[in-house]
């Protein structure tokens, strides 16, 4: 590796000590480091790192600068938005997760030095993670219009239920009648579907899974259908708006709105690191090892 992005959202000084011991370990290999444009100014202001790095606003201007690896710190959220730069680019990511549960940002502080070892020697494996992606005649959410974890269709209010029609490749699957829906990857198995009941789903599982959010009908459930489906959402409901949201992003779209959901045309390229488990993440995020029969 010659040359890592780094990116984060708010960061506090209490990350003070990784981020400098993080800075440190690369410029001594003489790794460039190249940082997003908010965090230039947090490492000057809240860290006091005075070095001049080499920054970018946009994933075009990232792709100018040609980077080896992309770096997200933060939580799970901070993943979310970092994936938007490094997908066109094909820039491997990799979190370090200074949020809280953290299945997307796999490095811990404790874990911090041995990541940096295997970053310096190019000692990791690369998974290449399946988007979902939304298409309108409005152009929601563009030119970003992808997600790793899901797309959510969502009452905008407190008021009634809505009805969401759904067609897998034109032909009908059912109309949900919920506060909402919720389409999403294997990646977002673990995420909002899972919280509405949703199965957890290996990461290499070429799928989707449909959810319903608090359905009125008790025995409509999550669904998982191949990942090369055409997915068809009509929307309809006594208010004018619903809520739509791709990962961490919203917008407001009107009732007749139609919206066609497929597998995105490229991956996101996600590093694992030597001695990574995905089953080994889900008993340790999951705290299923403390059942003492297991």
């Amino acid at each position: 590796m010659k040359k890592i992005a780094l990116y984060d959202k708010v960061l506090g000084l209490e990350h003070a000590k990784d981020i400098k011991y993080l800075i440190h370990r690369f410029t001594q290999n003489n790794i460039e480091i190249v940082v997003s444009d908010g965090f230039a100014e947090r490492l000057k202001s809240i860290f006091g790192v005075n070095h001049t790095f080499r920054t970018f606003s946009t994933p075009e201007e990232l792709a100018q600068l040609e980077v080896d690896v992309f770096l997200s710190i933060g939580g799970d959220g901070t993943f979310l938005d970092a994936s938007r730069y490094v997908v066109e680019n094909q820039v491997p990511i990799i979190g370090l997760n200074a949020g809280r549960l953290g299945f997307l940002s796999r490095i811990s502080s404790e874990d911090l030095n041995e990541a940096i070892d295997a970053l310096i020697e190019n000692n990791y494996t690369i998974e290449h993670r399946d988007l979902i992606s939304v298409e309108s005649e409005h152009g929601f959410f563009a030119p970003h219009t992808f997600a790793l974890n899901e797309l959510t269709v969502h009452k905008n209010d407190s008021s009634s239920m809505i009805i969401i029609h759904a067609y897998l490749n034109n032909e009908f699957l059912n109309s949900y009648w919920a506060d909402g829906l919720i389409v999403s990857t294997p990646t977002g198995s673990t995420a909002y579907s899972l919280s509405c009941g949703g199965p957890i789903i290996a990461p290499e599982s070429n799928c989707f899974v449909i959810t319903p959010v608090a359905p009125h009908n008790l025995n409509v459930r999550p669904i998982v259908i191949p990942n090369n489906a055409n997915i068809t959402l009509k929307i309809e409901g006594r208010s004018d708006n619903f809520l739509l949201s791709l990962d961490s992003r919203t917008e407001i779209v009107s009732v007749s709105t139609e919206l066609n959901l497929q597998s995105y045309s490229k991956k996101l390229k996600l590093i694992r690191l030597p001695n990574y488990s995905f089953l080994g993440t889900l008993r340790n995020k999951l705290n299923w090892g403390l059942d003492k029969r297991n």
